[in-house]
């Protein structure tokens, strides 16, 4: 396998991680929010969907994604006709399947962090004229900070190593869909692939170390300037 090709697998795949991990942000702080601050009918049964794939397999999780979206359903043709989109065996699909996977990650870690913060601050927000609004983007969101980077690194180290649910709902197209961990598998399938093999797996270690030390990288800098305020 020449360099080239290495990069471009490269590319792709850090593309794919980050592009599921920012899709993943905004409804991450919404569904850790619900599930930490609210009580509502039907709460348990949106937390262990937003958990599920956590403890499914993947391969499970890329065929539920492909009867939602596949090309003959109802949401899929309407995303087709509607929209001009078309998610199954593409570099998009590749994304939702890496987003599906890593948005309980996400979720968890925001939660986590958002059950930490006293809610005290929050209550002498309220009681000095501040709305709901101010009150969450001025107290909650800062607070929330570490949490949401915390969650955002580990979205995207599990972007970068995900296979099954991906293989299933994207598949495994040349400079489409084949992430590293694709082509990890597509090398050690061929007779002669045991040294492309090898060089990837080296990459994806060094990728998987520097996510590792990025992340704790950004959290102390994140507590660092959370008391710097």
């Amino acid at each position: 396998m020449d360099v080239n090709a290495v990069s471009q697998i490269v590319f792709l795949s850090l593309r794919i991680a980050a592009l599921a991990t920012a899709g993943c942000v905004i409804p991450a702080v919404g569904l850790a929010w619900l599930l930490a601050r609210r009580r509502f009918p039907g709460r348990t049964l949106l937390d262990a969907l937003v958990h599920a794939p956590l403890v499914l397999p993947p391969v499970v999780v890329g065929y539920c994604l492909l009867g939602l979206f596949g090309s003959r359903t109802w949401l899929g043709e309407w995303l087709i006709r509607t929209l001009g989109v078309h998610l199954p065996f593409t570099t998009g699909g590749a994304v939702m399947a890496a987003a599906v996977m890593a948005l309980p990650l996400m979720v968890r870690s925001i939660r986590l962090g958002l059950e930490g913060i006293d809610r005290g601050l929050e209550t002498a927000a309220r009681t000095l004229g501040a709305s709901p609004l101010d009150t969450f983007l001025t107290i909650t969101l800062p607070l929330m900070l570490p949490g949401i980077v915390a969650g955002a690194v580990l979205a995207f180290a599990a972007s970068l190593g995900e296979f099954g649910a991906t293989i299933t709902f994207a598949a495994n197209i040349p400079d489409e869909t084949r992430t590293l961990t694709l082509a990890i598998y597509t090398a050690l399938q061929s007779p002669d692939g045991e040294a492309s093999a090898k060089v990837l797996v080296m990459i994806s270690i060094g990728l998987a170390i520097g996510t590792l030390l990025l992340a704790e990288v950004s959290n102390r800098v994140t507590k660092n300037w959370l008391r710097a305020r």
